[in-house]
């Protein structure tokens, strides 16, 4: 049968390959073609900013944003609505052709900056999609610097929403994408972009965590609760903590409590959440789950980034968007960033709906971020001299829904008692739940948040390090089996091998997106492998 799409820039891609029918996500072939001219129209805007500012021009802050919503609205089961991403890219071409406009020197721009609108309506969709770079370790290379460049974008939109940005994460990011369309640059060349998409990855993570303890403060150790109230609720899933701020404030007083959802649960940590009395506790699992979780929720639930699963018939209805989501059909309450949003409509509908359907009850612990642990430093450096703690392992990244992740689960409960798993991201609903214990008062599961805050755990890590005084982060008795599944996991692991980080295990499976050599350099330079067995593994990097 005839290919109709390709993608591959997730783990669940299709045999491991790509998917060339209908995306595993739910993603139809007409929604591929948009995102794949989105980021097509996305690196002529780049290219030709990259030019504007050789020329010393000044690019507007709208500008930026829309370079980086628009990546965010191809990650992985973010937004499946073709009209609005089609939107995007006739607004993304408009911009472009004012800004061609100013250019005092507009020779040997590439193709992709000289595409126009009349080009967009009869455009040949291979020479704009992945498969369009023949060279198949050019094509990886270009498509992880891409794939991280989104993930990166992500987390600067959060940060902008709350007011804070970085004109040189900006300009990496434009820079970075004009030259994944310049065929003059080698796999040398774009291995070490790679590594600098790395270190801007942990500037933007930085900058996240700034804005995000600015606002809301530090998170802390707190105890979420896994049951229900008798009230109608809302449920909010995704990871931008700005719309469940308004979303609080707005529900106030109205009856209608708010739940958080998988990637949303790490808002419970932070102090300033605290103050709503409506703010009631954490709702499901991991967001592969929701299909069941949202229809026995009954109330409406807002989907504020990905990860979005297509919506059973039963509760599509119910489900709103919000951001660089969007889902046809759906209700998507719109707001600029610096805008107040209006969620008047959920609040209505989850007046008319029933409370949430219990499915599950009991408490689960969190808020181990970067100025927690240091609190906890004393216990912890005394726990590991006396031999209490014999190794941390950094559990982090994304769940999914393939069986092979039960793998997760098996490892955390096989791991020796005298280990501490740091985890961040929602692959921490593989083991977050389990009775694991304890080690001198310190939980042997420390959750730091949402996969952003993948950046404390990276700071951890340092203060260890310049506690014992070590020469090299990789001589810590820390070591890294890491679950990925989108392009956020990607940026994180690029900021971890910026710092040095080596010998991370990375799986389920390896990205489909390494070619061959390219999965050999990472391993050579790195040594990044794939998962084997849970016993074979605790051999390697525990025992």
């Amino acid at each position: 049968m005839e290919s109709t799409m390709f993608c591959y820039q997730c783990q669940e891609t299709a045999r491991g390959r790509g998917c060339t029918l209908v995306g595993v996500c739910g993603k139809k072939p007409e929604v591929a073609a948009a995102q794949d001219l989105l980021v097509y129209a996305t690196k002529g805007l780049s290219a030709v900013i990259t030019r504007l500012r050789a020329e010393g021009k000044t690019i507007p802050s709208d500008i930026n944003h829309l370079i980086t919503e628009n990546l965010f609205t191809t990650i992985t089961n973010a937004n499946f609505d073709e009209q609005a991403i089609r939107s995007q890219v006739t607004a993304t071409l408009t911009v472009k052709t004012k800004l061609i406009d100013q250019l005092a020197d507009k020779k040997n721009l590439p193709d992709a900056a000289l595409w126009t609108s009349s080009d967009y309506q009869s455009v040949n969709q291979t020479h704009l999609g992945v498969l369009s770079t023949k060279n198949e370790d050019i094509r990886s290379l270009r498509e992880l610097i891409t794939y991280g460049l989104k993930g990166l974008s992500a987390y600067i939109k959060h940060a902008n929403v709350l007011q804070k940005g970085s004109e040189k994460i900006n300009e990496f990011i434009q820079y970075a994408l004009a030259a994944t369309l310049n065929d003059r640059l080698d796999a040398k060349a774009l291995t070490s972009l790679l590594l600098e998409t790395g270190h801007f990855g942990l500037k933007g993570m930085a900058l996240l965590d700034q804005a995000n303890t600015d606002a809301y403060g530090h998170p802390e150790i707190t105890e979420v609760n896994l049951g229900v109230r008798h009230h109608p609720g809302i449920l909010i899933s995704g990871h931008d903590l700005r719309d469940i701020e308004m979303l609080l404030e707005q529900t106030q007083e109205t009856g209608v409590d708010v739940y958080t959802h998988s990637e949303m649960l790490p808002a419970h940590y932070y102090p300033a959440f605290k103050k709503y009395p409506n703010f009631v506790g954490n709702y499901g699992n991991a967001w592969w789950k929701q299909k069941e979780e949202f229809e026995r929720f009954n109330g409406p639930i807002l989907m504020t980034t990905n990860c979005i699963v297509p919506p059973k018939a039963s509760y599509k209805d119910r489900l709103y968007t919000t951001g660089a989501a969007g889902y046809p059909g759906c209700t998507h309450i719109a707001g600029k960033i610096g805008e107040q949003k209006d969620f008047s409509k959920l609040i209505a509908h989850a007046k008319k709906c029933s409370p949430p359907t219990e499915i599950e009850t009991g408490r689960i612990v969190g808020g181990f971020a970067h100025e927690q642990v240091f609190a906890l430093a004393d216990k912890i450096v005394a726990a590991v001299k006396s031999g209490h703690i014999k190794k941390f392992v950094v559990m982090a990244g994304c769940d999914g829904r393939t069986r092979s992740r039960n793998y997760y689960t098996d490892f955390a409960k096989a791991l020796p008692k005298d280990t501490v798993i740091l985890t961040a991201g929602c692959a921490k609903y593989k083991y977050n739940k389990l009775n694991l214990g304890s080690i001198d008062g310190i939980p042997r599961v420390l959750d730091a948040g949402q996969c952003s805050d993948s950046y404390s755990l990276a700071l951890i890590a340092l203060k260890l390090k310049e506690i014992f005084n070590l020469n090299d982060i990789n001589d810590l008795p820390i070591v890294f089996n890491i679950a990925w599944y989108e392009q956020k996991a990607v940026i994180v692991l690029l900021a971890l091998l910026y710092l040095g980080i080596k010998n991370i295990h990375l799986g389920p499976t390896l990205p489909a997106f390494l070619s061959p050599a390219v999965a050999d350099l990472l391993a050579e330079q790195f040594g990044i492998t794939g998962i084997g067995s849970v016993q074979d593994d605790l051999e390697l990097l525990v025992n």
